[in-house]
């Protein structure tokens, strides 16, 4: 018969092999789920770069066709993202629909801050090689195209574009379960001639919004100042989006999330790009955001056309904004700008 103390002994080594073949089970679950996630969201990033027929511009016969490259992103230096969005509805396949909504992104990564501009379409600029024309029909004759063009309005490099349609908004906003918001109004348009799905029926008060919802309130642009009230409109509740999606449970859900939104996205970003800008994104915060051209800038002229369009009444001007506007951790408003956003009309449209 072993002594007792033996005995104690392969007792107590029989008892720690379960233990230990639990812990590397567990060890091996967390490798695979992690190997899994990352490798899902390189799937899903990877993706988003449209090519051949996937890509939106395959039918633009003159995309790009004298537009140098954008420039390159080293990772330290300030980088500026041309995000389109485009109503793609009734929209014949192949065809590219003007941008309904331009806004330019700068990140900052030394500063860590981020400020987001809004460029109202119907500003008249000079489109390179195309004439003069309103600035959402840039995106027209290409990516490239689009991003020389703000480039040159706004006299900042633009290095990525990121182009979806609004049913990626709709999708992005339902994948992150809705955005609770303010509404500050009741918003109303309704027209029998557009069809019952450019409808906008949404009550003042905080609530949760879903995807329609959202793309209703970010549409909504019928206020006495129309255009200016609906970018400032759009700066807010993207930041609110961005801030859901920075949540530790919209992270978890992140590859799903994505799956449902790069089937309506295109970009020239590599899947390296997007690690450093998501790197960068995330530990940055939303410091200012400004609608161009500023108010006090703004001069209506017709095109040749008859129709009315936005002028620049000064482009150095312009383009010095937009530097204060960088440099200024909390840009302040032109009294003109105040005024204009600060309009209220409880009748809307399309």
């Amino acid at each position: 018969m072993p002594p007792r103390n033996k005995r104690h002994a392969k007792a107590g080594k029989s008892k720690k092999k379960p233990l230990l073949w639990t812990l590397a089970i567990i060890l091996l679950l967390i490798i695979g789920f992690i190997v899994y996630y990352f490798s899902a969201i390189y799937n899903q990033l990877d993706s988003m770069q449209k090519e051949g027929e996937n890509s939106p511009f395959q039918n633009v016969e003159t995309v790009d066709v004298n537009t140098p490259d954008p420039p390159k992103w080293e990772g330290t230096e300030p980088v500026n993202i041309l995000l389109m969005g485009v109503d793609a509805r009734g929209v014949k396949k192949g065809e590219v629909p003007r941008s309904d909504t331009m806004l330019v992104a700068s990140l900052d990564p030394v500063k860590k801050k981020i400020h987001v501009f809004s460029i109202l379409r119907d500003t008249y600029v000079s489109i390179p090689d195309h004439g003069k024309d309103r600035i959402n029909t840039a995106i027209t004759h290409g990516p490239n195209t689009a991003m020389q063009t703000v480039s040159d309005l706004l006299g900042i490099p633009i290095q990525y574009y990121v182009y979806t349609d609004f049913q990626g908004f709709i999708k992005l906003v339902d994948a992150v379960g809705g955005i609770d918001y303010d509404v500050e109004k009741d918003m109303l348009y309704k027209t029998i001639a557009d069809g019952p799905e450019y409808d906008i029926d949404l009550k003042k008060g905080f609530q949760h919004l879903d995807g329609n919802m959202a793309l209703q309130y970010v549409r909504f642009r019928h206020d006495a100042t129309s255009d200016f009230t609906r970018t400032e409109r759009q700066r807010g509740f993207l930041s609110a989006v961005a801030d859901k999606v920075k949540s530790t449970t919209s992270l978890i859900k992140l590859p799903s999330i994505l799956g449902e939104v790069t089937p309506y996205i295109d970009t020239n970003l590599s899947v390296n790009d997007m690690w450093k800008l998501a790197n960068v994104g995330y530990s940055s915060t939303m410091s200012g955001s400004a609608q161009i051209p500023p108010m006090d800038l703004l001069v209506e002229e017709k095109t040749s056309g008859g129709s009315a369009v936005i002028g620049v009444s000064s482009e150095d001007k312009l383009q010095q904004f937009v530097q204060d506007t960088l440099s200024d951790p909390v840009p302040s408003a032109s009294p003109e700008a105040s005024a204009g956003s600060s309009a209220n009309d409880t009748t809307g449209a399309n």
